[in-house]
């Protein structure tokens, strides 16, 4: 297994450190130039296989296509001082789900000529360090001519005054920054940066784009360097746990890989040592072999045992848990039964709080089905009830069929459609005064001021419906509420007209 994982160990991460740049002058700049490239790093080779596949070019990069087209901003970056037109760099910020190429896009970025790459954590680093960073970059701009490219990740992370301090050195071009993101950056970026800076959103990989990079990490001399092939259902498995994210189908592959090999003492397992078998088989008398092993195979069941649950992307506080609740809430709305479940069983097994779930199964019940079925709400309201009687993980069945009954529940948003008219006339100042017979006649002097006089007691009328002005004087006739043909309120619509006839003497 050592010949496995140490693949590549000459020149571990692909670079060409030892060519010709490094060499080609003993200038100020080019010694400034030859500094940043061995502190940009090369991969050790018992690094993750992750960080042993980092692209070394961005033709290299698996996806973001839409971001690296001839002449945008990241390739300008990447082209250093090469970069022609007048235009200068650009700070950017990267945002997008994990695995999907910020710090790759800013190593591959770090190459460039006439680069000095500084690499931040905002998890450990503070306005001290940024600070210490811009008077480095002043220098190296003034004297080595040198761009410094300032690299900071889970910028999110950094509160507003170490942001602040981030200001000088962008707007004045001390840095190029290139900050990395996985939250909202309108919610966690201070406006300043955003306005200072262009923000590039990053997609999650495709399943091609996943197994493209499976296919060239078992093939390439930095990853398992051919001494492993994937099968076609081991292959997909990957692609599958992936979720679009190229770090954890690299990190799965790798494990799957020491799964296969670990098996090696199978009857058809490959034999690693080769140098081992030569000697006993040299010491036998039959004389020197190839020694070349055939490449273990690794199969589904080898990744499997490696790691069998796909990994749930969500954030309980970012964008996934809003975006999730929205899905779940417009699906139900849809009465696509299937994927209103799928995005229950996404909150659930990400660990969101059962109680949020069901309280927006509640809101659903009286936004979206309303009186076309209004048992509905009954059904959402004891779900919800149940949810905090019972808890988890039993709690999922009762959250489950409140969801079935919502999703395939007849639809009608006329309930509340007709409070947003009335809540529109209120706000317009509508609705003057309340009818004198509708009043409170029941404390002293209540009579002498008119106050329910002519009120006629709906119970006393035919079918307890009384002819008589409710409303103010100015929304006589108004009509707020329009049932739908759905469900049960094709018979409401009927009953309504009735009602409103009898009502208004019409």
């Amino acid at each position: 297994m050592e010949d496995l994982f140490g693949a590549g160990r000459d020149n571990a991460d692909g670079s060409d450190d030892s060519g010709g740049d490094d060499n080609d002058g003993a200038d100020e700049s080019g010694r400034a130039r030859s500094a940043t490239r061995s502190g940009a790093g090369a991969a050790s080779p018992r690094s993750p296989l992750a960080v042993r596949m980092r692209p070394r070019t961005l033709d290299d990069v698996v996806g973001q296509q839409h971001l690296l087209g001839q002449g945008s901003p990241l390739r300008q970056l990447a082209a250093g001082s090469d970069a022609t037109g007048p235009a200068g760099p650009s700070s950017v910020i990267l945002w997008g789900p994990p695995g999907t190429g910020k710090t790759t896009l800013a190593h591959v970025i770090a190459k460039g000529p006439g680069r000095k790459f500084v690499e931040l954590s905002a998890i450990t680093a503070g306005v001290k360090d940024v600070r210490r960073v811009m008077d480095e970059a002043l220098t190296a701009r003034d004297l080595y001519k040198t761009t410094t490219v300032l690299f900071l990740d889970e910028i999110h992370r950094f509160n507003k005054a170490q942001q602040d301090a981030l200001l000088p050195g962008v707007e004045n071009r001390w840095v190029v920054l290139v900050a990395a993101t996985t939250e909202n950056p309108s919610f966690s970026v201070v406006s300043p940066l955003l306005s200072r800076s262009l923000l590039l959103s990053l997609k999650p990989l495709t399943d091609a784009d996943v197994e493209g990079l499976l296919q060239r990490a078992v093939t390439d001399v930095r990853g398992l360097n051919g001494k492993a092939v994937l099968s076609v259902d081991a292959l997909a498995h990957l692609v599958r746990l992936s979720g679009g994210d190229a770090r954890r189908a690299l990190t799965a592959l790798e494990a799957a890989a020491g799964v296969a090999f670990g098996d090696a003492d199978d009857a058809d397992a490959v034999v690693i040592d080769t140098a081992a078998k030569d000697a006993a088989v040299s010491e036998a008398g039959v004389g020197d072999t190839a020694g070349a092993a055939e490449p273990v195979t690794i199969q589904l069941r080898h990744t499997e045992r490696a790691l069998d649950v796909a990994s749930v992307r969500y954030d309980r506080a970012g964008d996934q848990h809003y975006d999730v609740a929205s899905a779940f809430i417009k699906s139900i709305r849809g009465s696509d039964v299937d994927a209103s479940l799928h995005y229950l069983a996404r909150m659930l097994e990400a660990g969101e709080d059962p109680r949020f779930v069901a309280r927006r199964i509640v809101i659903s019940a009286a936004e979206d089905v309303g009186m076309a079925d209004p048992t509905a709400l009954q059904t959402a309201v004891a779900a919800a009830q149940a949810v905090q009687l019972i808890g988890m993980p039993e709690g999922r069945i009762v959250l489950a069929e409140a969801v079935v009954h919502l999703a395939t529940a007849p639809k009608s948003n006329a309930a509340y459609m007709g409070l947003n008219k009335a809540i529109a006339d209120v706000r317009a100042g509508l609705g003057n005064g309340i009818p004198a017979h509708l009043r409170d006649a029941h404390y002293p002097g209540s009579k002498q001021l008119g106050h329910g006089a002519g009120y006629k007691y709906a119970h006393d009328a035919p079918h307890a419906v009384a002819t008589q002005q409710y409303p103010p004087d100015d929304l006589v006739g108004r009509n707020y509420y329009v049932p739908t043909g759905n469900g049960a309120e094709r018979d409401i619509a009927t009953r309504l007209e009735r009602l409103r006839k009898i009502i208004r003497g019409t």
